[in-house]
């Protein structure tokens, strides 16, 4: 797991626990990929509805949703060259947990924002890079492989925006409050595999 190291978002590496429990139930693992691809493509365009006025950031955050929308399409096409069925997945807590720790008043809450889409997207990264390096089917890792450079680009795109117009300690201190809570809520394994259990 040494490829965890460089993700400097992240306080803690994802669990080995979490890598069998994928590698086990990958066909599950990919239908919650879809989603979470669909969701993604959903947080960009929100927040560019939330800061229309901000032309750097639509600009930005308009090219990942394309990119988030493009992943979607390709993992339904694994799904179907996998026969499963398309259909939705109750989510795991992670995503509405971490929704929890953006605050309500603006700034700080643009800066929460963008900084919770970062961790998520640095999670996605890491995990799709252990899929990568362990999953026994060599197409499907050489997919997860393929889809890797996106998600750093996207974790380093928010950190970007969120750099851009708050202080830089003023960010650094926030993102380590929020990884923290991060790694908090994946302390303990959802018994339902996800890529964010």
């Amino acid at each position: 797991m040494a490829a965890t190291a460089t993700i400097k978002l992240l306080h803690v590496p994802t669990s080995p626990a979490w890598v069998h429990q994928a590698l086990a139930n990958l066909d599950v693992i990919l239908l919650d990929h879809a989603q979470c691809e669909r969701k993604a493509a959903g947080v960009a365009m929100a927040l560019i509805n939330r800061y229309p006025s901000d032309g750097e950031l639509v600009k930005s955050l308009t090219a990942i949703a394309q990119e988030e929308l493009a992943h979607f399409a390709q993992v339904n096409q694994w799904l179907e060259r996998r026969g499963v069925p398309v259909g939705p997945l109750p989510p795991p807590p992670y995503g509405a947990k971490l929704r929890q720790q953006v605050r309500p008043e603006e700034p700080h809450r643009q800066l929460d924002l963008l900084l919770v889409s970062a961790l998520i997207e640095a999670r996605s990264h890491e995990r799709l890079g252990l899929l990568a390096e362990h999953c026994p089917d060599p197409e499907l890792a050489q997919f997860y492989h393929s889809l890797m450079a996106s998600e750093a680009r996207h974790y380093g795109a928010y950190w970007v925006l969120a750099t851009g117009r708050f202080p830089r300690p003023t960010v650094a201190a926030r993102l380590e409050t929020l990884a923290v809570a991060e790694s908090t809520i994946l302390v303990d394994l959802h018994p339902q595999p996800r890529i964010h259990s």
